[in-house]
């Protein structure tokens, strides 16, 4: 039986990842899985609350616990590369195999939830495979290039030029599928969602910078797993990750501050229409990179100095999160979906974000007990063991 405690394990990484994925979970909730369908408040109050809140989780989750999961993909993929390395295998070609299990992970995820990230990451992980050799200056330079979003500084250029175009970009539309949400087939929910619903999340992830991001946070990811930026399975170690994590926070935090105040600055200057759409892509990535580098390093350091006695609450929730993710979009659909219980009806943003804290509570005991008796997480299992196929491990 494994516990907790297994050396073998980063369990402030896990912890962090756990936190990532709640982050996710609770967004999703507020947000019906992308189905955008509230009931009237009943009163000024319940309206306050809501706006309040809503705009509290937005602040403090959105588009970073997301880049969290995205910098610990790339972790994860160094860990597993240097792994076969040491054994002299090269990962390469199971790792593309990998990749294509999670693919099918991901159509399953979007069968019930039209907005799912696992087909992007599957894709877009792809990336790794010729970058995987290349040195830590190329790759950190690929990185930063990326984060850039340079496509977007392209749209800037030619608006400049063609200051009263505004080509459509969003040719698929999440409003597309609200109609399937809402009803009451289970199945017309399913074939929508496979194809206009994940046509739909790709177009989006495309528009507003996600694909260059998440590539980007994939290759820093590799990087910070190279420099041993977070170990902590020594004193030598524990103090070199500290003394990276507090200049990165003392960095980023101004950074942040900054990037929040200029971004509406700047946007309330731009009457160019396709400029403006395009600048404020570009802005967010940078803004959210920098508050998730803040977020990274406050836990991270909170956890070393503190010993992680609440944080550690969440690894092994972290240790089964493509179980979470999956899970929480199946019962998701169903609580809130037509075909469902159809929450969306009575649950405003307060009452929603009740239901994913009663949700995430259950997970987060769930995998508690399920770490007592097996290894790893139900879907991790399926996927390891499919990765691993014809290979005794």
């Amino acid at each position: 039986m494994k516990t907790l405690n297994d050396k073998s394990r980063n369990v402030a990484i896990d912890a962090l990842r756990g936190f990532a994925v709640m982050g996710i979970i609770l967004l999703h909730n507020i947000e019906h899985f992308n189905f955008y369908s509230f009931p009237d408040a009943a009163n000024e109050t319940t309206k306050a609350l809501d706006t309040t809140l809503w705009d509290m989780m937005f602040f403090a989750f959105s588009g970073k616990t997301y880049a969290i999961f995205a910098l610990l993909f790339g972790f994860t993929f160094y860990l597993q590369s240097r792994s076969s390395e040491k054994r002299g295998e090269d990962f390469r070609n199971r790792y593309m195999w990998r990749l294509l299990l999670l693919l099918g992970f991901g159509f399953i995820n979007a069968a019930f939830f039209p907005g799912e990230i696992l087909v992007l990451y599957a894709l877009v992980g792809l990336v790794l495979v010729p970058v995987r050799h290349w040195g830590n200056k190329a790759l950190f330079a690929m990185a930063v290039f990326l984060m850039l979003q340079p496509v977007e500084w392209v749209k800037v250029l030619y608006s400049v030029f063609n200051p009263l175009e505004n080509p459509q970009q969003m040719i698929f539309s999440l409003g597309d599928v609200y109609p399937q949400l809402g009803g009451h087939s289970f199945w017309e929910m399913v074939k929508v969602n496979l194809v206009t619903g994940q046509l739909a999340s790709l177009n989006w992830a495309w528009c507003y910078g996600r694909v260059f991001q998440t590539a980007s946070l994939f290759m820093l990811g590799i990087l910070l797993g190279r420099l041993g930026y977070f170990d902590a399975s020594s004193d030598d170690s524990l103090r070199k990750s500290r003394d990276f994590w507090v200049k990165v926070l003392c960095i980023s935090l101004p950074l942040t501050l900054v990037m929040y105040y200029f971004k509406e600055f700047v946007y309330t200057q731009i009457e160019i229409k396709f400029m403006l759409s395009s600048l404020k892509t570009v802005l967010n990535s940078w803004y959210n990179f920098f508050f998730m580098l803040c977020i990274v390093a406050s836990f991270l350091l909170l956890y070393w100095t503190c010993g992680g006695k609440v944080q550690r609450i969440l690894a092994p929730y972290g240790r089964m999160s493509l179980t979470d993710y999956v899970s929480q979009s199946v019962i998701g659909s169903f609580l809130y979906f037509g075909y469902g219980l159809e929450l969306h009806k009575v649950c405003g943003t307060t009452y929603s974000l009740l239901v994913g804290i009663v949700f995430l509570a259950l997970q987060v005991t769930f995998a508690h007990w399920w770490f007592k008796h097996f290894k790893r997480g139900p879907l991790e299992t399926v996927w390891h063991k499919l990765t691993w196929i014809g290979k005794a491990r």
